[in-house]
């Protein structure tokens, strides 16, 4: 049958894009050229759809979508497509830790090998140079070739970087289907938006933009991220043979994968690679004799999985101020409206942050506390440093490894709570990833105890009691607070809270400095009583104290319930090592409390500085006031007060060892269940705690001989060769020096007293609580201080109960039956 004849025995099938065999050669030769000239007529359409959109209304680009015309932007915007954040020291330069979900750094075109752009170049485009966006040449090649059955591609670079950006700019995942599916919708609005960007940019911003959104295989996203995973070098440090390997990638990254086991993906690798350095040949990019030695170059690559997130930071022991920033992070509206948002943004927004992580000191902290209490013990020694007047944290550290126990290999050790033990529970030791020193989550804290006396002197000093106010402190004091009957803190038989002193020598007359001093627990809870347990309360609040447990905010957040905390100032109040930080160091600052922050710098990918770094500062008490208190807390660690009254000290050793001018104060528990010391200069606080995390109410005595070495010895570190700035001065009338006597005034009726001791220039307040006294009933019994006070400070009279006073003729009773001794 004639040729002719047999090609209409179908006229109803669809055109085939292949000859048949049996065709004369002169057949396949028209219909080879028929086949092009239909190239060429699409080729033109298509051509002309995408230069001249008002042509793209007829015809086949109708057909192929003119909404999708119709709809086109009238300037084409790249989208930033998302890059990992780095985190460093408070220098800017160590690295602490990256944030990212696609593993992307953007460098400038200038940080890119020359070899590295001809490369890609030569893989990807030719004509890259040459066209305007779109390659019509190119064009027609890969219609012809595709239609005699070679795969061909024809899409330019700019086109490529349209069809890359238009996935990262889409908000839907229908739109990231649309953005790369193979249609000639999809086709034409790539040509257009090609010929428009190219109209906008240069070629070597179009080909930096390129380099840095290309994928190149196992989340390597961008020339810089694929050159230090493949080749731990910086992309200006690529050579021939490197960059060919990494612009062949771009293609089909899973294909061509260097790393793949079974061999299959290195071959084909390193056959892509020599392909590639023969299209630089073509360009003229190399010469043979360059490509040849490049081919005989071994395919070597390292796989290097880069760092993400805390768990892998530079430090092991930095994790946990790592783990702090990235929940500090979480919690700031300024990055999202929710968590979600906010930690799309880290991951996503390539932002720089400095963190305010001192390296030395965070350094010191590590080293101290691993000398006294190495990681693997079941304890914990937790040491927080914060920076004065900033709030900046510039240390977080204990004796554990930031790190998830294995559950499949379990490495860490049963927990000390018998009742989880039995459970089958395993402790936090020695690896853990919870919040230990900062709270957050189940974590609460763990009681301070004396350390929180320093919120009782800050209460009276604010109502106008000076440092110099004296009580007489019993070893046993029984208070007006009430606690569960027959408990070990009640007086026997009573409801009563009694507490005691550590020893009986501690008992006497104290003032402030003396009490605070020697931490004498019957002199700060009937001062307490004295200035209100609420007001102690929220000295604490304001100077930076959190109440995280449920039973502690229960108290603290209801004003009379407050009130009736009278252990409070004894430290029964769980708190972290940097809670307890922050509150002296606001003291440190002259009352000036600041939100703990860790960072002090973020910078977008743009370079632009955000205004989240501020530190956020109130005025929590008046300057005059912090500075007492201060002076208070130089006599426990061994420094001199400035009016010189200070006697003993619970950590002496302290000041010599810093060397700088110094306040704070030691602190431990009932059994000594917890050991805790706050120490603070002008510019820097360090606190710890030593206890058990998983088991705070448990029996194991904590030594201070553990917590003072390591606190002091991490602040003497941080602060050598640092000025020595000495506190300033509190003014005189809350030091209560020099002083003016207080007149004798025993058994006088009350007004007539107050009378009298405002003539002499004192303010007078009233306990409410009546003693026991052979005065009247409601006469004054006795007045603190006793003997003197200064001028303009508070007098608080005593008022008799009259239980020995004679009544109606009747004499009360004799020596045989004294008073108590109180």
């Amino acid at each position: 049958m004639p040729a002719h004849r047999q090609a209409r025995r179908f006229p109803r099938r669809r055109w085939s894009a292949t000859y048949r065999p049996g065709w004369s050669a002169k057949r396949v030769r028209l219909f080879r050229i028929g086949m092009m000239l239909v190239a060429g007529l699409v080729a033109g359409v298509l051509v002309a759809a995408a230069a001249f959109p008002a042509l793209a209304l007829t015809g086949l680009a109708a057909k192929a979508g003119a909404k999708a015309f119709e709809s086109l932007p009238v300037e084409l915007r790249v989208a930033s497509a998302p890059q990992a954040s780095r985190v460093f020291a408070s220098d800017g330069r160590t690295p602490l830790a990256v944030f990212f979900d696609e593993n992307r750094q953007d460098v400038p075109l200038a940080e890119v090998a020359p070899v590295m752009r001809d490369a890609i170049v030569a893989a990807e485009d030719h004509a890259f140079y040459r066209h305007r966006g779109i390659d019509v040449r190119g064009f027609l090649r890969a219609i012809v070739a595709n239609t005699i059955g070679a795969q061909q591609g024809a899409s330019t670079l700019t086109m490529q970087l349209v069809r890359m950006s238009a996935t990262y700019s889409a908000e839907e995942p229908q739109a990231v289907v649309e953005a790369s599916e193979d249609t000639k919708a999809r086709k034409l609005r790539e040509m257009r938006l090609a010929s428009i960007l190219e109209a906008h940019l240069s070629k070597d911003e179009i080909l930096q933009r390129y380099l840095n959104l290309a994928p190149f295989g196992h989340g390597a996203y961008g020339v810089s991220a694929a050159s230090r995973f493949y080749f731990g070098k910086r992309p200006t440090e690529l050579t021939v043979p490197e960059a060919a390997m990494l612009a062949g990638l771009v293609k089909a990254p899973s294909f061509y994968d260097p790393l793949d086991r079974s061999g299959a993906g290195a071959t084909e690798t390193l056959h892509r690679r020599n392909w590639v350095i023969g299209q630089m040949v073509e360009t003229g990019a190399v010469s043979e004799a360059d490509a040849s030695a490049a081919r005989a170059v071994p395919l070597v690559v390292q796989g290097r999985v880069p760092a993400n997130g805390c768990s892998v930071t530079g430090k092991q022991h930095w994790g946990f101020f790592c783990d702090y920033l990235y929940r500090w992070w979480l919690s700031q509206e300024t990055f999202g409206t929710t968590e979600y948002d906010r930690e799309r943004r880290l991951k996503s927004g390539g932002y720089r942050i400095v963190s305010s992580l001192d390296a030395v000191t965070q350094e010191a902290a590590h080293r101290n506390l691993e000398q006294k209490l190495p990681t693997g013990s079941a304890q914990a020694l937790m040491l927080a440093a914060v920076e004065p007047g900033t709030g900046r944290v510039r240390a977080l550290a204990t004796n554990r490894t930031f790190a998830i126990d294995d559950a499949a290999k379990p490495g860490n050790g049963p927990a000390t709570d018998p009742a989880k033990a039995v459970a089958g529970v395993r402790g936090t030791y020695p690896r853990t990833t919870n919040p230990l020193l900062t709270g957050g989550g189940d974590v609460h804290g763990y009681q301070a105890g004396s350390t929180f006396k320093i919120f009782t002197i800050v209460a009276a000093l604010e109502q106008g009691i000076p440092l110099s106010h004296e009580i007489d402190a019993p070893q046993r004091y029984e208070s007006r607070y009430t606690v569960e009957r027959d408990s070990p803190a009640a007086c026997p038989g009573t409801e009563r809270y009694c507490p005691g002193n550590y020893e009986e020598k501690m008992a006497g007359r104290h003032d402030m400095w003396s009490a605070f001093g020697s931490s004498v627990n019957t002199y700060f809870v009937p001062l307490t009583e004295r200035v209100g347990a609420a007001n102690v309360v929220d000295v604490a609040r304001r100077l930076g104290i959190g109440f995280r447990a449920p039973t502690d905010a229960a108290l603290a957040d209801n004003r009379k319930s407050a009130d009736g905390w009278g252990a409070f100032t004894l430290g029964v109040s769980a708190t972290t090592p940097l809670d307890l930080a922050n509150a002296y160091a606001t003291l440190a600052a002259g009352g000036r409390h600041c939100v703990p922050t860790p960072v002090q710098e973020i910078r977008d990918r743009s370079g632009g500085p955000l205004d989240a770094v501020r530190p956020r500062c109130d005025r929590a008490v008046e300057p005059g006031v912090a500075y007492a208190a201060v002076d208070a807390a130089r006599c426990p660690v061994g420094d001199k007060s400035a009016a010189d009254r200070c006697r003993e000290a619970t950590a002496g050793d302290a000041r010599q060892l810093v060397g700088h001018p110094l306040a704070g104060k030691s602190g431990t528990t009932d059994g000594r269940r917890t050991a805790s010391l706050a120490l603070t200069t002008t510019s820097l606080t360090v606190a710890g705690i030593l206890a058990d995390p998983d088991w705070p109410e448990g029996t194991v005595e904590m030594p201070r001989e553990v917590v003072n070495p390591a606190v002091s010895g991490t602040l003497a570190e941080a602060m050598r060769g640092k000025p020595k700035r000495d506190f300033p001065k509190a003014s005189a009338a809350l030091l209560g020096v020099p002083e003016r006597a207080v007149p004798m005034l025993d058994c006088v009726p009350a007004e007539r007293a107050a009378r009298t001791l405002r003539e002499a220039g004192f303010r007078v307040s009233v306990n409410p609580e009546p003693v026991d006294s052979d005065c009247p009933r409601g006469a004054v019994a006795g007045t603190e201080p006793a003997s003197g006070a200064v001028l303009g400070g508070v007098v608080t009279l005593r008022l008799s109960n009259g239980r020995y006073a004679a009544t109606n003729g009747v004499p009360g009773p004799g020596p045989a039956d004294p008073p108590p001794d109180r």
